[in-house]
């Protein structure tokens, strides 16, 4: 199974793509998509949606993982990740691909053990589990998160169903 993991955002949206076939889970390529804060938010966005539709087209994965949004302060900042979100819904969409959603706790959970762990404790889990050399960048350190999460949840479900 190959799954994209997606932190989606205006100014710089993280991505990784995990290979798992049984017990392994190996790192097939990761980055960030980063946009200019001086350009139009209609240029940025479509930037996210093109980058986003190449590496899909080019890695070609079974499934593309994104975190739930959550309430926050800031209506105005949720509002932009909601848009980055959808220019990643579409990407997958367009290519036949399924989308997947998890709560925040749920992928810090899953990666660390704990909910509400701190970024940097999900940054060394995700660098530990997948074997790397250096941790990634906080942005494609979050979507390989969200593409564990997904890879381990899963494994849980065919656990569960297997008599």
């Amino acid at each position: 199974m190959r799954v994209m993991g997606v932190d989606p955002g205006t100014h710089r949206t993280g991505f990784g793509i995990l290979e798992s076939g049984g017990r392994d889970c190996k790192l097939v390529i990761c980055g960030t998509i980063r946009a200019s804060s001086k350009d139009p938010i209609a240029k940025r966005l479509l930037h996210v949606f093109k980058s986003l539709q190449k590496t899909v087209r080019g890695y070609h994965p079974d499934v593309l993982a994104l975190e739930m949004l959550f309430f926050a302060k800031d209506v105005r900042a949720v509002e932009r990740i909601g848009e980055a979100r959808a220019c990643a819904m579409l990407a997958a969409s367009k290519e036949g691909i399924e989308v997947v959603e998890y709560a925040p706790t749920a992928v810090k959970q899953s990666v660390t053990g704990n909910g509400r762990a701190a970024k940097e404790q999900v940054q060394f889990m995700v660098k530990k589990l997948l074997g790397l050399a250096e941790v990634p960048a906080p942005d494609a350190s979050d979507a390989l998160a969200i593409a564990l999460c997904h890879i381990h949840s899963a494994k849980r479900k065919v656990l569960c169903t297997t008599p």
